[in-house]
This record gives C-alpha cells, sequence and structure tokens, in this order.
C-alpha cells in the first residue's frame, strides 16, 4: 500500500482525476487529489489554460506544496498532464518520495532527482503538448540523474486517451496503463 497525491491537469479536478483515485484506493492505496484551483473544472483547454494563468504558477505550487504537508515523506507524487509538471516540481521539497507517477506529460528536473527515484511516464504517442524529441531528451536527463525511469508510450491515443469525458478516450490503452500503474506502485 502507498500513499499517492494524485495532483489534476489544467481543466482542473475533474471526474477523471476522482475516479482515477478510486481506482488507486480501490487497490489498497491512501490517495488525495488536492484542488489546485479552488474553482469548478472547466470544459475546454483553452478555458483552463486561461485560468491557470489568472491562478498562476506560484499559487497552484504554493496550493500544492500545503496539500502535501502532512502526508508521509515518502508518499507518491503523481499528476495528470500538468499536474504531472506540479508533482516533478514537488520532487526539490519531497526527496524521500517513493516515486514519480506521470501520466500525459512530463515532469521533474533532473537537478531534483535522487539517484535510483521509480518514475514511471504514460503518454500518447506522439502528443502535442510533449513531441517525441522533447520526451527523449526529458529521459535522457533523468536517466544522467540516476533516476529509474521507464517510459511507456501509446501510438495513435490522444493526450487525455484515459479519461472517459474526452473524445479521445482509448479504454484499451486506458486498462493498459492502469495495469502498468499498479504494478509500478504494487
Amino acid at each position: 500500500m502507498r500513499d499517492i497525491v494524485l495532483f489534476h491537469s489544467v481543466y482542473g479536478l475533474r471526474p477523471a482525476v476522482l475516479a482515477a483515485a478510486d481506482r488507486l484506493r480501490a487497490a489498497g492505496h491512501r490517495v488525495v487529489t488536492p484542488d489546485l484551483y479552488g474553482v469548478p473544472a472547466v470544459a475546454s483547454i483553452e478555458e483552463g489554460f486561461a485560468l491557470f494563468g489568472r491562478i498562476g504558477t506560484e499559487t497552484v505550487l504554493a496550493r500544492a506544496r500545503a496539500a502535501v504537508a502532512d502526508l508521509p515523506a515518502d508518499t507518491v507524487l503523481a499528476g495528470f498532464s500538468m499536474g504531472a509538471g506540479v508533482a516533478g516540481a514537488l520532487l526539490a521539497d519531497r526527496p524521500a518520495s517513493a516515486g514519480l507517477l506521470l501520466l500525459h506529460g512530463t515532469g521533474g528536473a533532473p537537478e531534483a532527482v535522487r539517484a535510483g527515484l521509480p518514475v514511471h511516464l504514460h503518454i500518447a504517442d506522439p502528443d502535442p503538448y510533449d513531441p517525441p524529441a522533447e520526451v527523449d531528451a526529458w529521459r535522457r536527463a533523468m536517466d544522467a540523474a540516476g533516476a529509474g525511469v521507464e517510459v511507456y508510450r501509446y501510438p495513435g491515443t490522444d493526450h487525455f486517451f484515459t479519461d472517459p469525458d474526452m473524445p479521445g478516450y482509448s479504454p484499451v490503452d486506458a486498462d493498459r496503463l492502469w495495469d502498468r500503474v499498479h504494478a509500478f506502485l504494487g
């Protein structure tokens, strides 16, 4: 059993994030899903980027830090898309994290990575927000920093292929992702 903090995407705290947390809880994990915006989720990615712009990176990161303040030091940092970046940004503050789980986006600055940190990246291939060349460069940097990185690419999928409320939902690929996530956390 793991303690996990699961950060939402730029859309906000959507039902898909809560369903993912429930899936992890059903596997025996303790999961926290902080609302980094404090307002209802939005309906489009454009609205999400606008909302994130109004709230600001510093406020989002401050809320993320507050959400993990009382969690065990070895809590797994996880996130969807923008939330993957938030999870990675917290590595510098939480060096004892048991792992970094990145769904639909890269995250984690190599300078904050400890040797041996288990890292899983699950990403569409190609992904419009993290093109293959950028993913490859990120992986090389994480490998050089000593992280134990595994990258899973899902060819032909859309960015949010695990979200049943998105037009690019792929139930087969979503199931493959969750099987791999459960193995990673086990």
